[in-house]
């Protein structure tokens, strides 16, 4: 879809499989989706060998979040958030897992995904039947997060499509809970901070309080992403400011790439930072698992 001009256009593209519902634009996909993601290599590949510990990553199974104007968002993971880092964990010697709330498969930004780099299409591939028939949640949580678990941290990647669900999820703040109370790794970034909320519902202090963190900028939200088209209306809500609301330090008001580690909690600011998250990511966990002289 084109202008007059023959410049890209900024309307939200139709989603044809449900009412009133839109991609990004084309003009936002020239603006956010590039070619290649800036994966250059991993730096502890095959560091891990000793096949116990894996990385649970809580996805998303949800597609349309209704905005403030009643169009919705055709959303889910991002894909290079998801699987950029996953790449790096991967390499590592990590296993992963991918479970959803309901056990329903992960949606993700296909729309998103970079069309020339084989690194993520590969990713994407070899995880692609844990996508489709994900674990469900509450059984990972009954079964699976005792305290002689496996699961050594927990990634919970970004795409708008985590504003959807996780946030309200018990699920998900049971998982929270028991990765905090054991000093498991939480690792997330752009939009899956909203994931964090969970534990700070219904009045309780979130044990998150006091934290600081890089999230997606509600700036951003509330401003480029309407004007130019990458979504079709205002969000519900703002992820920074609600995060705020539970006592959580957001460090950034921009879109840089940058990466932060407070205690077992790291997180990144948007897509820009999947490659330094999968990198500061993948040297924190090494070191945990590695015998110190």
């Amino acid at each position: 879809m084109t202008t007059n001009s023959g410049a890209p256009s900024r309307e939200p593209r139709p989603d044809e499989a449900e009412d009133n519902a839109f991609f990004p634009s084309p003009y936002s996909l020239t603006q956010y989706v590039p070619p290649r993601s800036e994966f250059d290599g991993v730096e502890h590949e095959g560091a891990y060998t000793e096949g116990r510990w894996k990385i649970l990553t809580i996805a998303t199974e949800e597609r349309y979040l209704l905005c403030q104007n009643g169009r919705m968002f055709s959303t889910g993971n991002h894909p290079v958030e998801t699987l950029l880092p996953l790449i790096h964990l991967m390499k590592a010697g990590f296993e992963v897992e991918i479970a959803t709330v309901a056990g329903y498969p992960a949606k993700l930004e296909w729309w998103a995904m970079p069309g020339e780099d084989e690194a993520v299409r590969q990713a994407y591939e070899s995880l692609k039947p844990k996508f489709k028939e994900p674990k469900k949640l509450s059984d990972v949580v009954a079964g699976e997060l005792g305290d002689d678990s496996d699961y050594l941290a927990v990634f919970i990647p970004g795409g708008h499509g985590a504003l959807l669900g996780l946030p309200d999820a018990e699920a998900v703040a049971h998982t929270l809970d028991w990765a905090l109370d054991r000093d498991k790794y939480i690792i997330t970034l752009c939009h899956g901070p909203a994931a964090l909320l969970a534990v700070g519902r219904g009045g309780r202090q979130s044990p998150f309080e006091g934290y600081s963190m890089c999230v997606f900028p509600d700036a951003l939200d509330e401003g480029a992403n309407v004007d130019m088209g990458y979504i079709p209306g205002h969000l519900p809500w703002l992820l920074a400011e609600a995060l705020q609301a539970q006592g959580i330090t957001v460090l950034n008001d921009d879109m840089t790439g940058r990466v932060h580690r407070d205690r077992t909690l790291l997180s990144g600011d948007s897509p820009l930072a999947a490659n330094n998250l999968g990198l500061l990511a993948a040297d924190v966990l090494v070191q945990a698992v590695t015998p110190q002289s």
